[in-house]
């Protein structure tokens, strides 16, 4: 890459369905942006992947020619803002690219409002994922949402992912039995022997639904929804009466028509709802930011310090590779939390 420049992936056409494809990325070189006033310019460090770019990207709030989103972790090398000095540190949403803008002016879709990084609280990198927008979202979904009671069942698909380690961690501490679903045999092995969960199940496993039902013999109170599809079918039969879900994601059907795919989830709970009054809460965590961020940030924090929460990372090396590992996450290959070093050493 040439030294002095900024170099971005950017999106080249609205993607039909189906996973991401090189056609849909387009590799650019420009200008490093010069601040405003009130802005700062900054160099990415870290750039997180996430699942929900992808419906971005399809739905069309994401536009071709845009960079694409993405949260980053940034080191500010020139500054007109208010806050944030040249060196430091910060949480931002540049995106795609390795030098971005941060401050007055500049739209920002993070949900979680840019912010000075203290390497002393945890590492930088975490302000992506533990102390971040995942964490937020496995907080807001489980404890505020659902509220599990001590002695109560927790399941969670994708358990090993960016979320779904989070979850089964806070339900742990809360006093419930917790029950992960992850892909390989690894990331099972990893759930119950790292993060101490009391069972997890491979949804690749033929016998997958008898398992699932061995491990949730009193049923399963409180599900944190992740996966959607077969994953959902077999937890449906084991939801016990007065039931939470929490509807953070189906990324099982983000390679298709996501408001389908979506309709048909509510008819296969509609009857449950009825007869055994569920509860589903459709999870948005841009709701919870200014009601719950600075107490998440606080709890999770603390967690984190202590060792009673730890957080898996797959980390890909460099910019370049970013579609690359965008599709690899989509499709399961990943194992944990998804960034891209975008410069080593972070």
């Amino acid at each position: 890459m040439t030294a002095n420049r900024n170099h971005a992936w950017q999106l080249a056409r609205t993607p039909p369905e189906g996973w991401p494809t090189d056609g849909d990325f387009r590799w650019t070189e420009g200008d490093i942006p010069e601040p405003g006033p009130g802005q700062a310019a900054g160099e990415t460090l870290l750039l997180s992947l996430d699942p929900y770019q992808w419906n971005r990207r399809r739905n069309g709030t994401e536009q071709p020619g845009e960079v694409c989103h993405g949260r980053t972790v940034s080191r500010v090398i020139r500054s007109r803002h208010t806050t944030f000095r040249e060196g430091d540190i910060i949480f931002n949403t540049q995106g795609w690219q390795q030098f971005g803008l941060t401050g007055e002016g500049i739209t920002d879709f993070g949900y979680m409002t840019p912010r000075l990084l203290d390497g002393d609280k945890g590492p930088y990198s975490y302000a992506l994922g533990a102390l971040g927008m995942l964490g937020l979202t496995a907080y807001a979904g489980l404890i505020v949402q659902c509220q599990p009671q001590e002695g109560e069942t927790v399941v969670v698909s994708a358990a090993s992912g960016g979320v779904g380690q989070l979850v089964g961690q806070l339900a742990r501490i809360y006093g419930a039995r917790v029950v992960g679903i992850a892909g390989t045999q690894e990331k099972v092995a990893y759930c119950q022997e790292t993060l101490g969960f009391d069972a997890c199940i491979s949804h690749k496993d033929p016998s997958f639904r008898e398992q699932l039902a061995n491990a949730c013999p009193d049923g399963c109170d409180v599900y944190f929804e992740n996966v959607g599809g077969p994953v959902f079918d077999a937890v449906c039969g084991l939801l016990n009466p007065n039931a939470r879900i929490s509807l953070c994601g189906m990324i099982a059907h983000y390679g298709e028509d996501i408001a389908a795919s979506r309709a048909r989830w509510f008819e296969k709970a509609a009857p449950l709802r009825e007869s055994h009054g569920l509860e589903v809460h459709p999870l948005f965590v841009g709701d919870f930011v200014v009601s719950h961020q600075a107490k998440f940030l606080e709890e999770m924090g603390d967690h984190v310090r202590s060792g009673r929460v730890v957080y898996k990372e797959d980390r890909v090396k460099g910019l370049a590779d970013a579609p690359h590992a965008f599709r690899s996450m989509l499709t399961g290959s990943n194992f944990g939390k998804t960034l891209v070093e975008v410069q080593p050493g972070y």
